[in-house]
């Protein structure tokens, strides 16, 4: 096998290749993951069947449990592909699928090897990272282009899929950047500077500074009269004439740059570390209209939402430009954060019972049980590293159970420390007490039986406490 882009990209020619050779009266049976990478990977794969004038039946999962595999593999098609998922699970896929076709497009981290009849594209195998330099939609994208070139007007979804998959860092790099500048050159994504403030063309002027959780702004964030007085102090009114509340567009050029070099001040007066660090890139679709679908970030977490809230095919409708399913998304969207906001108030409400909300010197564990649902704890505790409630490097552990026995976990650390694998670790407290794992260096989770909940919780406040010390000696 030759390692590189050469070795890749004649992997997907080959992999290409079979996929036109199939009997075009075949259905194919196409399984994605619930979350924006998922649902972007499937949304182009999608649009590849359809322009190569396949037939397909699609199945949104939120892992490819031992039984998930067994379930499908006995439904009556002949070829599978497999996109954000499987390369963890190739010995269920090897188990199960047997006299069958499979794809696998993936980018986590490989289990095993597959079986010949099992076509394995992960960049893990061509010296590509897969949890920074290419995400599930990265590499279905170069397979869609390995189709035919014409499906490079699709590299916008796998920009938008590397957003949701958190490989953005001011930046891409690898597979992903030559990605971006494909989308660039189609004109399909508009690369601006913007200050690092989530909701830049949907939230009110006035919320997005109240809750500015990825950029500091000491006596504005989190407090409403703050941000009052702050804007008062640029000379900006938060309302418009008609009282509709004023957007971050909404505002002249002179006044964002007074706003950011408001910004800039507040955090240096707090001796903030890095007080001028307040800009990132911001990614345009430029052929939408201003909204939740023009930003990328945007785009993603309206993705994110359609997944967690069992609406994945709403999802794959709006990155397919289908208007309809663009406003049932939005719709959707609501329901998403109304759910969130349930989630966040039985936490606060809950953080005082020790059976429930765990803490320690360098870890928050919430047990929500059957409270909250558990397509959102990953959610949940991103949020919470961000809150204030995380210390620095802390880690937090969400749980919250499904309907057959099992309970999802999720992982998270604040600050995203180097050196920190929350993959392995999650991997190494399954190893001990039972379960299957999966995810990446910064978003880590597994399912574990719903009996074995007290044992993952100790098991992991051991891990926690030893990999602090491990690095307390590093350093």
């Amino acid at each position: 096998m030759t390692i590189g882009l050469e070795g890749f990209e004649g992997a997907l020619k080959d992999a290409a290749l079979e996929l036109k050779s199939i009997n075009r009266s075949e259905t194919i049976k196409l399984v994605s993951n619930l979350d924006a990478d998922g649902i972007t990977a499937a949304s182009i794969i999608v649009k590849v069947l359809e322009r190569e004038n396949f037939s397909y039946n699609l199945a949104i999962l939120h892992q490819l449990k031992e039984n998930f595999a067994r379930d499908l593999a006995s439904e009556d098609y002949g070829t599978f592909i497999f996109c954000d998922l499987g390369s963890g699970q190739l010995k269920s896929i090897n188990k199960h699928f047997r006299g069958k076709k499979v794809f696998v497009l993936d980018h986590h981290e490989i289990q095993g090897e597959p079986a010949q009849n099992v076509t394995h594209i992960n960049p893990h195998s061509f010296g590509f990272d897969g949890s920074s330099e290419v995400s599930a939609a990265g590499v279905c994208f170069f397979f869609a282009r390995s189709m035919g070139e014409d499906n490079e007007d699709l590299a916008h979804l796998a920009v938008i899929g590397a957003i949701g998959d958190v490989q953005e860092k001011n930046g891409f790099k690898g597979l992903n950047r030559v990605i971006l500048e494909i989308a660039e050159k189609k004109g399909k994504i508009k690369v601006e500077r913007g200050l690092k403030l989530f909701g830049l063309e949907t939230r009110p002027l006035i919320k997005l500074l109240l809750y500015s959780s990825d950029l500091e702004i000491p006596g504005v964030s989190n407090d409403e009269a703050g941000v009052i007085v702050f804007l008062k102090e640029i000379g900006v009114n938060p309302l418009e004439p008609r009282n509709r509340w004023k957007s971050y567009y909404d505002l002249s050029e002179k006044q964002r740059k007074d706003l950011a070099s408001k910004i800039i001040l507040k955090r240096k007066e707090a001796s903030i570390p890095y007080a001028e660090d307040v800009f990132t890139n911001v990614y345009k679709l430029p052929g939408e209209k201003r909204g939740q679908f023009r930003d990328a970030k945007e785009f993603s977490t309206l993705l994110n939402s359609c997944g967690r809230m069992d609406n994945a095919g709403l999802g794959i409708g709006a990155c397919l430009g289908d208007e309809k399913q663009k406003r049932k998304a939005l719709k959707g969207l609501l329901e998403y954060k109304r759910t969130l906001i349930d989630a966040m108030s039985w936490y606060k409400a809950n953080k005082g019972d020790p059976s429930r909300v765990t803490k320690g010197k360098n870890y928050i564990i919430i047990n929500a049980r059957s409270e909250v649902l558990a397509t959102v704890v990953g959610t949940i505790a991103s949020m919470i590293t961000k809150n204030g409630d995380a210390g620095r490097d802390t880690f937090v552990l969400s749980m919250a159970r499904n309907i057959d026995d099992t309970t999802k976990v999720s992982l998270r650390v604040s600050n995203n420390p180097a050196g920190v694998d929350l993959k392995a670790i999650v991997s190494e407290v399954t190893s001990v007490v039972g379960g299957e794992a999966g995810g990446h260096q910064y978003a880590a989770g597994a399912i574990i039986a719903t009996e074995r909940e007290d044992a993952f919780i100790e098991v992991a406040k051991e891990v926690f406490n030893r990999h602090t010390e491990h690095n307390k000696k590093k350093n």
